[in-house]
């Protein structure tokens, strides 16, 4: 399993004026016109950013792949899941929160989910969460709370969108044990999926993949890219390392 992450903070872009910008503008403009729709559906700066910072880690990571966001094309599935229709050996999913966007991709199925954390809504938890999920928040308190609310949400969250089942799946019907490994249960049973989990300045994050029945998984810690990266990618000045589109990271 051939697995790699990329988060982006897209704060310098959240203020109306940059948002408006001839760089804000010209990133746009290398990205596919979907996209471009996705970003202008946003009315405030904060919106379009993250949905920008998303476009962009999605062509940045199928660069490594020697594909271009603008050039591929994007399906989905019954739930709503994103998928490259010309390319199915290569996975990929996104999410934003805050001031960060996520991507990740993979071999293999996989999802992804970050969080701005905050005060946790306890009402959610005993309304959503499996009863398991439930009693390990009761056993803790103050910050701990937060964390453990915050690490079933990521992980749930992941675990959905690798599924592709999104609302279709309610919240309760799969139990997410924190482990020392952490891993999903439906029924008392395991079922098979790998998980890692990531923790920044006021963040939560967790990827999720499908894996084989006892075939291990350490995570991969995500790439922190930085905006000369960004700028010299859509300049073109940094090299594909690949080829063949079907080659992995």
């Amino acid at each position: 399993m051939k697995v790699k992450a990329y988060l982006l903070d897209v704060a310098r872009f959240q203020q109306e004026p940059m948002a408006e910008g001839d760089e804000f503008c010209l990133l746009c403009e290398n990205l596919s016109q979907g996209r471009r729709q996705k970003i202008g559906k946003f009315r405030h700066g904060k919106g379009k950013a993250l949905s920008l910072g998303a476009g962009l880690l999605l062509d940045y990571g199928l660069s490594r792949y020697g594909l271009r966001e603008r050039d591929v094309v994007i399906g989905y599935g019954e739930d709503k899941k994103p998928y490259l229709r010309d390319f199915p050996g290569i996975h990929f999913n996104l999410s934003h929160s805050g001031s960060l966007a996520m991507a990740v991709f993979a071999d293999c199925e996989v999802g992804c989910d970050i969080e701005k954390v905050a005060v946790p809504d306890m009402r959610v938890a005993y309304r959503f969460f499996a009863a398991g999920e439930v009693e390990a928040l009761k056993g803790v308190e103050g910050e701990k709370l937060t964390e453990y609310f915050f690490r079933f949400w990521t992980l749930k969250e992941s675990f959905l969108k690798v599924t592709g089942k999104g609302i279709r799946m309610p919240l309760d019907e799969f139990c997410i044990r924190l482990g020392p490994p952490v891993r999903a249960e439906q029924g008392g049973r395991s079922l098979g999926y790998g998980f890692a989990e990531y923790a920044y300045p006021g963040y939560r994050a967790a990827l999720c993949i499908e894996k084989p029945e006892g075939e291990s998984w350490e995570g991969a810690e995500p790439e922190v890219l930085s905006w000369e990266q960004i700028r010299q990618h859509v300049s073109g000045i940094k090299n594909n390392p690949f080829q063949n589109p079907l080659d992995v990271i």
